[in-house]
């Protein structure tokens, strides 16, 4: 009677958990419960990897993981907490306040008089303000709590420095495409059975996670459970099912930076096709058309100068157009200014030049102009020499007076130099033309 009792629990048990296996996320089932299982972050988790040594050391310190979505910082946060023998609390930015801190700052000092120490990890902590951040500094200086951040953002650009100097900074990547492959087969394991989709399909699937292996699972999860038995899916099919992912881009996180960074490289390097691409990457994510546009006019101005004149008016002009036309045709206008400031000639010399020129500036303070340079509307102006000595240029043979309009205590100065690119070469033939005047007057 025992035995048959126990048999019908077990069966129970068993029937439970895969009844419970069934009713949770992919994602969640899946899982990884070790640092080995954790795929894409070889750099930090290997044996060599920084991270992987501090766990294993037994020295565990406060820490901020920072990383695109789904590349697993939670997952190793709860990881370092089930292999720790800390007492572990999980909270998020986005949901908590300052009171959900002070209760568990309460409640984990109580802990650290027991001795027992509070490991806290704190989801999108660049989300909590400058004060909020600055209440983890007391009770991590005190070792009443060990603090596991994650972010999505820079945190040199949105967390405290006093934060950043109390916590190590462990850097998570974008999950490539192999390690994405890997999750894939591990999720066909989990379930029991392949994907049904073709290969061009599966590595279209790959493409679309887009380095997010949460949102893999995710899409796996919905192909399993709408695809029809006994059917392969093509690519189109695929897409048919599942919305098209937008590439990863906020614009006003890290991203934004780094893509319109990546832009105006790629123009300063007369590398077209690059710039094209990160065009289109930012327009395809919703940047603001005027932001991209702002920034080529930066480019024509402080890139290309005067090696080709055109390019300034060109952008405004492609500015206006986008303005005028509007989408989708204006981003033809913002494309062709792309291609065109790309394939321009290259000159900083008016930047260089006008940094030089300020640098002498805060070097020598307010120096009055030399008087010929000065209009004299009254007659006390003309009595002070105001204007005196003063040659109207086109009074001369050559239209050029070779006057100093330096003060009259700085000596000639040389800032601006034109290199021998594009229209700057020709620039310069006036400017050593005019040089040779001075010296002979």
């Amino acid at each position: 009677m025992t035995d048959l009792f126990m048999q019908k629990t077990v069966k129970k048990d068993v029937a439970a958990q895969k009844n419970d296996n069934l009713s949770r996320p992919l994602a969640d089932l899946m899982r990884p419960k070790i640092l080995g299982e954790v795929v894409g972050q070889e750099h930090l988790l290997s044996d060599r990897g920084a991270l992987k040594k501090m766990i294993d050391g037994g020295k565990l310190s406060s820490l901020i993981l920072w990383g695109p979505p789904g590349c697993g910082k939670t997952t190793i946060a709860r990881i370092i907490a089930s292999n720790s023998d800390m007492h572990f609390e999980q909270i998020s930015a986005i949901f908590s306040g300052v009171a959900d801190l002070r209760k568990i700052f309460d409640s984990a000092k109580i802990r650290k008089d027991n001795g027992y120490t509070t490991l806290l990890f704190v989801d999108e902590i660049h989300r909590f303000n400058k004060s909020q951040q600055d209440a983890f500094l007391p009770v991590m200086e005190d070792g009443t709590i060990i603090l596991i951040g994650a972010t999505t953002e820079n945190p040199s650009f949105e967390l405290n420095p006093a934060l950043i100097s109390r916590a190590q900074i462990f850097v998570l990547k974008r999950i490539d495409e192999d390690a994405l492959e890997q999750i894939l087969k591990r999720a066909e394991a989990t379930v029991g059975k392949e994907l049904p989709i073709d290969e061009q399909a599966r590595e279209l699937l790959i493409t679309m996670a887009d380095g997010d292996g949460r949102y893999l699972l995710s899409m796996i999860e919905q192909i399993y459970a709408q695809a029809v038995t006994g059917d392969y899916m093509d690519s189109k099919s695929l897409l048919e099912m599942l919305q098209k992912r937008a590439p990863i881009y906020d614009k006003g996180d890290d991203a934004h930076y780094n893509l319109i960074s990546a832009f105006h490289k790629s123009l300063r390097a007369s590398d077209a096709d690059a710039a094209l691409y990160w065009l289109a990457r930012m327009l395809a994510g919703g940047e603001d058309p005027a932001c991209i546009l702002r920034r080529m006019t930066c480019v024509a101005s402080e890139d290309i100068s005067n090696a080709d004149p055109q390019a300034l008016p060109l952008v405004i002009a492609a500015w206006d157009a986008y303005e005028r036309l509007g989408f989708p045709e204006g981003e033809l206008a913002i494309a062709q200014a792309c291609t065109y400031l790309a394939c321009a000639p290259k000159s900083n010399a008016s930047y260089m030049a006008l940094e030089s020129a300020k640098s002498l500036v805060r070097q020598t303070g307010s120096l009055m102009p030399p008087k010929h340079a000065m209009n004299a509307p009254t007659k006390m102006m003309k009595d002070q020499g105001y204007k005196h000595g003063y040659i109207y240029d086109h009074d001369t043979k050559e239209g050029f007076s070779a006057q100093s309009y330096f003060p009259d205590d700085l000596p000639r100065q040389s800032f601006y130099k034109p290199v021998e690119r594009g229209f700057e070469r020709e620039i310069k033939k006036r400017l050593d033309y005019w040089s040779k005047l001075r010296a002979k007057r």
